[in-house]
C-alpha cells in the first residue's frame, strides 16, 4: 500500500515538474525560434538589411542574424537551408546550377547601380559605358586615353563569374555572361576589398554597388563614382532609368516562404519597411515605379514572387 501510495505521489510530483518546465519554457516540440538567418552580398547588408533587421527587431523581437560573403553564398546557403534568407544583387541561376540554386524564389525589395569607382585622387569624372567596356577587357590601359593622367590602369575586379557584381556587369554592360575580362587585372572575393583596394591606389578603376560604394570610406577617404554616359548614380537618376545601370535587389528563400520569413518579406515590402530603405539612400519600389519594364536583363520571372505586381 505504502508502494502504491509512493508511486503516486511521485508521478504526481514528475507530473507537475513537466508541467512547470513546459509553462517556464515551452514544448520543446512545439517551439518555433525568435530568430532568422540572413546570409548575403555586401552590397545588399549596407542598401537596406542592417538597417532593416534593426528596425523589424525593435518592432517585432525577432532577431536577423547577419552574415557575409557575397550573393552567391546567399543564395547557395539559402538552398541548402543553411540560412533563412539570402542577400543578393543577382537573379538566382536555376538551369546553370540546378543542385546548388534550383530550389530558390526571389523576392525584389529595392533597386541598386552599378557604377565605376576609382581613387579620389583620379581627375577623371566620367566615362561612356563604351570606354568602361574596353577598360574592364583591356583595349584601354592607359588613364590618358580618357583625359586622365598617364598613368597605367589597374582594373580591380572580383573572382569568378557568377558574384553578384560580376555577373551583373557582364550581362548588364556587355550582354555576355561569360566575357572574360582584362588578365591583367587583380581579383579579389567581395566588394569589400575591391573598394579597399581602389582607395589605395590611384590609378585603380573598379565596379561595384551604388549603396556599397557611397557608404566605404578608408582612412578618412571616399570612393569617387563616376558619371556614365553623363549621368551621376543619384537616386533620381536610378529610379528614373536615366543612369544606365539600374539592377534589382533581391531576398532568396528557399521555396515560397512561411512563418517568420514571410513575416518579414511582408514587412520589407510595406510601405513600414520601405521606408527603412528609403532612409538609406536606396531606390525603393515605389521610388522606382517604372524600372520593371525598362529593365532589360530579367531572368526566370517564375521564380519572382512579386514580379507581377513591380510596376
Amino acid at each position: 500500500m505504502r508502494h502504491h501510495l509512493f508511486i503516486g505521489r511521485f508521478s504526481i510530483f514528475i507530473t507537475a515538474f513537466l508541467i512547470t518546465l513546459v509553462f517556464l519554457f515551452g514544448n520543446p516540440g512545439d517551439a518555433v525560434s525568435d530568430n532568422l538567418t540572413w546570409t548575403g552580398c555586401g552590397i545588399s547588408k549596407k542598401a537596406y538589411m542592417k538597417e532593416a533587421a534593426a528596425a523589424y527587431k525593435e518592432k517585432s523581437g525577432v532577431d536577423i542574424k547577419l552574415s557575409g560573403g557575397g550573393a552567391t553564398k546567399g543564395i547557395r546557403f539559402t538552398n541548402a537551408g543553411l540560412s533563412d534568407m539570402g542577400g543578393t544583387c543577382r537573379p538566382a541561376l536555376p538551369d546553370k546550377f540546378p543542385q546548388k540554386e534550383g530550389e530558390v524564389f526571389l523576392t525584389v525589395v529595392a533597386w541598386d547601380a552599378l557604377v565605376a569607382v576609382v581613387h579620389p585622387d583620379n581627375p577623371v569624372d566620367s566615362l561612356t559605358v563604351e570606354q568602361l567596356k574596353k577598360i574592364m577587357t583591356g583595349r584601354i590601359t592607359n588613364w590618358k586615353e580618357v583625359g586622365g593622367p598617364d598613368q597605367e590602369i589597374l582594373v580591380v575586379a572580383r573572382t569568378g563569374k557568377v558574384s553578384g557584381v560580376g555577373y551583373m556587369a557582364r550581362k548588364m554592360i556587355f550582354n555576355d555572361p561569360e566575357v572574360e575580362f582584362t588578365p591583367r587585372a587583380k581579383l579579389v572575393k567581395s566588394s569589400g576589398p575591391l573598394e579597399k583596394t581602389v582607395l589605395k591606389d590611384k590609378n585603380a578603376i573598379g565596379i561595384t554597388g551604388i549603396s556599397s560604394a557611397k557608404k566605404r570610406v578608408f582612412k578618412g577617404r571616399k570612393l569617387k563614382i563616376l558619371k556614365l554616359d553623363g549621368a551621376y548614380p543619384s537616386v533620381e537618376a536610378i529610379s528614373t532609368g536615366k543612369y544606365p545601370l539600374f539592377r534589382p535587389l533581391y531576398l532568396a528563400t528557399k521555396g515560397k516562404p512561411t512563418g517568420q520569413v514571410k513575416a518579414f518579406l511582408d514587412w520589407i515590402t510595406s510601405p513600414e519597411g520601405q521606408k527603412v530603405i528609403e532612409s538609406q539612400g536606396t531606390v525603393t519600389l515605389a521610388q522606382g515605379k517604372g524600372l520593371k519594364a525598362k529593365f532589360k536583363y530579367w531572368e526566370h520571372t517564375d521564380r519572382i514572387l512579386n514580379f507581377n505586381t513591380l510596376q
